[in-house]
């Protein structure tokens, strides 16, 4: 069934349907591009998680908000685990694993893009690897697995999730954050919405997406938060997908908007899954 039609505003301007997986309440990009087509989606300057520019007010206020949400990601796993070994699936240019390896954690990283990992190893001591080191990693030896805003990317995702289980300690924690298309700004925006970001977002999960996925491997999610600022970000891309024009005020009425009704609907912009190997 297809849910709506959504356009790829960043690269291509090609259409692409979302289709309803009711057995997960999930939403699917068809046609999913194949592997060698994926990275040509990621060639665009304006792919703001691969590049520490600041040439607009997009990136500027990115890179501002980003100094906060790396101290609160920081803070989330040290209350969550020892520091021992944190695997980063989906690095960027490194921020996240260069402020935790800063703090004493023994970090490794995971990043496809050549040029963010080139950044990303700079700052880190070169520990930042391309996607085929996954498969070469010991297994059952990392505490903590995050990956900010990266499953929603990975092509194959069911075998990626029980490959998680098996990179976990027995009880190690994982950290996934993604959209959730069942928010208020999602419904606001609806084919305009940012978060789509069709075709590099190959799949889009509800809360009970990921409770079930991952309930399949034998994980369990123990807390769900809200990513509140992801609200005010993703209107201001939205509205200039929607008018041309970014209307700050505007984004950061119906982003307070999306943040009020979450309160009592629980359905924030993006959420953050705390969830165990059991």
């Amino acid at each position: 069934m297809i849910y709506l039609k959504v356009k790829d505003y960043s690269v291509s301007n090609k259409t692409f349907e979302l289709h309803l997986n009711s057995e997960y309440d999930m939403l699917e990009t068809k046609p999913a591009p194949t592997p060698s087509e994926l990275p040509n989606y990621y060639k665009t300057e304006d792919y703001i998680s691969h590049t520490d520019s600041k040439r607009n007010l997009l990136e500027i206020i990115y890179h501002t908000v980003r100094k906060t949400t790396l101290k609160r990601k920081l803070r989330l796993i040290n209350k969550l685990a020892n520091k021992g070994k944190l695997l980063d699936i989906g690095a960027g240019t490194g921020d996240f694993i260069q402020v935790a390896q800063q703090n004493g954690w023994n970090v490794t990283g995971i990043e496809p893009d050549d040029q963010a990992r080139t950044i990303a190893n700079t700052k880190t001591n070169n520990v930042v690897y391309n996607l085929e080191k996954l498969d070469q990693l010991e297994t059952q030896v990392y505490d903590v697995i995050t990956l900010w805003h990266v499953l929603e990317h990975l092509p194959n995702l069911e075998a990626h999730i029980e490959l998680l289980k098996k990179l976990l300690k027995p009880n190690g924690t994982l950290i996934v954050a993604v959209p959730n298309f069942k928010s208020y700004d999602a419904n606001y925006y609806k084919e305009f919405w940012a978060a789509y970001d069709v075709p590099r977002h190959l799949w889009h999960f509800s809360k009970y997406a990921i409770n079930s996925l991952f309930d399949k491997y034998d994980m369990g999610v123990i807390k769900t938060l809200p990513m509140k600022y992801d609200a005010y970000y993703v209107s201001l891309l939205s509205e200039k997908y929607k008018t041309g024009r970014m209307n700050p005020f505007k984004a950061f009425y119906i982003g307070f908007l999306s943040n009020l009704k979450a309160k009592k609907a629980l359905e924030y912009s993006s959420h953050i899954y705390i969830i165990k190997n059991k």
